[in-house]
């Protein structure tokens, strides 16, 4: 199994051709050495490793490069400062990137979430204004949509929006924030009509994130030590009606179309990086010199086969632009349970080693801990597994509710 797929196509073998050879000559050769960037998407590494290792000089210069190249929000439509690429595109120009084992300049829910959504839902003016500040990387997105007591039950939130003049202010609580320990913008979801039917009265806005606009953030410390969470207080922030996507009350509607785009799990990129981690993990297993047990072979081989078939469905996802229900909620569904499946079997292999933290101040944790503790949540996030497994009985098998 390679890190490159046939896409059957003489235009995407050249357009491959062409962005080796961009990579080639612009990456910085001490990147590789900064951080493991090739299993950077995987559950596990915390936000806060991440954020440092962007801060390295090589890393400064080649996002630089990229920004300068064009190669940053890809996807996104030409007049909206993208390339207009395609899925397929998208894919090569990833697998290129690691198989150089340098990473592709993202600008995470900026790009994937907020940005389309304005692009999908916003006026031109808001086009003009918001979506340049993402691709540069002055502004770093986070997403307040949860609540303590309305997570899975989104329309019920609480907090408050009150139409000020020319301005929405916002008063209430946000949680489980993804994103908050880098961001300095925020789109959230607050209710500006308390009277209307409780999908009906929501409005979609963005806002400046931060104390200096009435957001007193508490970072939330997980069972990993890591801080990638946050709840949020919110005492009369403010935002130009500007700011609004899609019109007072239309939150709803705007919110389903982020929604739509957070269960598209960059799969092509996703299924190299588990590609990658099965790599080092039977390289330990061959130091260990436990190659030859006939149990640890057959987990193996579990984990070899389903590498393999996420490749296979990442080709079938590239080859349907739209992205069917089936489709997206059965990868969704199979990566996150088969990570939480592998990050016990990796941890096992460190025998009763697994079990204890390393010294030293603070909640250290190894890595393998650091994977075997976040594979949890990746069954969690983005609709459970549970709510998978029901998207694909009702929508796909037909099944009843």
């Amino acid at each position: 199994m390679t890190d490159t797929m046939q896409y059957g196509d003489d235009a995407a073998e050249e357009f491959r051709g062409s962005v080796r050879e961009w990579i080639t000559e612009n990456a910085p050769p001490e990147l590789t050495g900064v951080f493991d960037w090739r299993t950077r998407e995987i559950p596990g590494y915390r936000v806060e490793q991440i954020v440092e290792a962007k801060r390295h000089p090589a890393h400064v210069e080649w996002e630089r490069r990229c920004v300068e190249g064009g190669f940053v929000c890809p996807l996104w439509p030409v007049a909206a400062g993208g390339r207009g690429w395609n899925r397929v595109q998208k894919a090569i120009f990833e697998e290129e990137l690691h198989a150089a084992g340098v990473p592709r300049i993202d600008r995470g829910m900026g790009e994937f979430l907020v940005g389309p959504t304005i692009v999908a839902r916003g006026t031109a003016e808001q086009q003009a204004r918001l979506l340049p500040p993402i691709i540069s990387g002055q502004h770093r997105y986070c997403q307040g949509f949860s609540e303590p007591e309305y997570g899975s039950d989104l329309a019920g939130l609480q907090t408050r929006g009150a139409v000020d003049g020319d301005e929405l202010v916002v008063t209430g609580q946000k949680i489980w924030t993804s994103g908050a320990v880098d961001a300095n913008m925020i789109f959230l979801l607050c209710r500006t009509d308390p009277a209307a039917a409780k999908h009906r009265g929501l409005t979609f806005a963005v806002a400046e994130f931060g104390p200096h606009n009435g957001f007193d953030v508490r970072p939330i410390r997980q069972m990993s030590g890591a801080y990638d969470f946050a709840e949020e207080f919110i005492s009369g922030a403010r935002t130009p009606l500007s700011n609004v996507i899609g019109g007072l009350g239309e939150g709803w509607s705007v919110a389903m179309t982020t929604l739509g785009l957070e269960r598209d799990f960059n799969l092509p990129t996703l299924s190299l990086d588990f590609l990658h981690e099965f790599g080092r993990m039977a390289d330990r297993v061959r130091e260990s010199g436990r190659n030859s047990d006939p149990v640890v072979r057959q987990t193996l081989a579990r984990a070899w086969s389903h590498v393999a078939i996420m490749r296979m469905f990442a080709k079938r996802l590239l080859a349907d632009e739209e992205g069917t229900a089936d489709m997206v909620s059965s990868t969704k569904l199979f990566w996150s349970e088969y990570h939480r499946w592998v990050s016990t079997e990796d941890l096992d292999l460190d025998g009763a080693a697994g079990m204890l933290r390393p010294a030293g101040d603070g909640y250290p944790t190894t890595p393998i801990q650091d994977s075997f503790l976040a594979a949890r949540a990746a069954t969690i996030y983005a609709g459970t597994s549970q709510i998978q497994r029901n998207i694909i009985a009702e929508r796909v098998l037909g099944l009843p509710r």
